[in-house]
């Protein structure tokens, strides 16, 4: 069979920009739409393929709804939640920085959650995911206040991307721009609210053996003893070099939360209970059943960042059927059970 003849060559300025176009990676054009939240404050509403959707609200850069497709809220926001700054949002996915908690001197879970950002329309670029459309880029920079309360100068950017599977990824990239040459230090962590069943009906896998620092016994250290953690009563802990995956088992629900992350060693685990529930001016009394907060976070050894330097770090979340257990978090086990070993 004969070759078929060569084409002819291309215009000079269609050959070098079709090479153009295959040695550098493009654009991504994200899909998002702005609208009036509740309040009038502004949100952003990411939707994906087959109903998938996300919202994130430009006060916080706050994720406040993560929907599968069957239109299943996945996140817990309170019923009282306050949309009203300088009021942190009581659900969703807060970002706490500079400081995670009262690990520091500055606000509870630091100012980073209660300041406006703004849509970043020319982010530095990330590494290229062609399947996903549906993100949006976010920035916030310290006003002369926040230099006041902490006197350090950052770019702080977030992505929230919304995947073809329905997949929720929020990366973080903060930047020391100091110009005086001083590093700075802070702690975080994505306090993320998952919505469950039951609270009584739910276990974490991923954690077990892990040592812990207690927030309810004045930060004491101890060592995860149980095969996974279930709960009975109200809980606060902070899990020290903790897995890249945690798995959050919702038995009546027949779901899985997936939990996989970078560049945060750590891992919260948080349930106010009832009597803490009903000191809270923005919880509904009885809403500790329905949620579960497990949150990546850099606590115990705060991120130090010279001038110029840059952190990354990133939490993704999946929902899945729970036949999940915790054996499948390790992928050689994860082969040995699809092969029936």
């Amino acid at each position: 069979m004969a070759a078929p003849p060569p084409s002819s060559p291309s215009p000079p300025a269609a050959a070098a920009a079709a090479a153009t176009q295959q040695t550098q990676p493009q654009p991504q054009t994200p899909f998002y739409e702005l609208v009036k939240g509740n309040s009038g404050l502004e949100k952003v509403l990411l939707r994906g393929t087959r109903g998938f959707s996300a919202e994130v609200y430009l006060y916080g850069a706050q994720v406040t709804s993560w929907k599968n497709d069957h239109a299943e809220e996945l996140l817990f926001v309170s019923s009282k939640a306050i949309f009203k700054p300088p009021k942190a949002i009581r659900g969703g996915i807060p970002i706490c920085f500079p400081q995670f908690g009262t690990h520091g001197n500055l606000e509870q879970h630091g100012f980073a959650r209660n300041r406006l950002w703004t849509i970043d329309d020319n982010p530095p670029p990330l590494p290229v995911n062609p399947a996903i459309k549906s993100f949006v880029d976010l920035i916030l920079r310290p006003s002369d206040e926040d230099l006041k309360i902490w006197p350090h100068s950052f770019e702080f950017r977030l992505r929230v991307a919304l995947g073809p599977n329905g997949d929720l990824s929020l990366t973080s990239r903060i930047r020391n721009t100091n110009t005086d040459g001083r590093s700075f230090s802070y702690t975080f962590a994505y306090h993320t609210y998952f919505s469950v069943s039951d609270i009584s009906e739910v276990r974490v896998e991923g954690l077990e053996t892990m040592d812990y620092l207690d927030n309810l016994k004045g930060k004491e250290r101890f060592t995860e003893q149980g095969d996974a953690i279930v709960f009975e009563s109200e809980i606060d802990k902070v899990y020290l070099a903790a897995p890249s995956k945690i798995a959050i088992i919702d038995h009546e629900k027949k779901r899985t939360f997936v939990l996989t992350k970078e560049g945060l060693p750590d891992a919260v685990v948080w349930n106010p209970w009832d009597k803490k529930a009903k000191a809270m001016q923005d919880f509904g009394d009885g809403e500790y059943k329905h949620m579960l907060c497990v949150e990546p976070a850099a606590v115990e050894k705060p991120i130090t960042l010279k001038p110029g330097e840059e952190w990354k770090g990133r939490l993704a979340l999946s929902a899945v059927p729970s036949s999940y257990c915790s054996g499948q978090l390790d992928p050689l086990k994860e082969h040995l059970i699809a092969l029936n070993i």
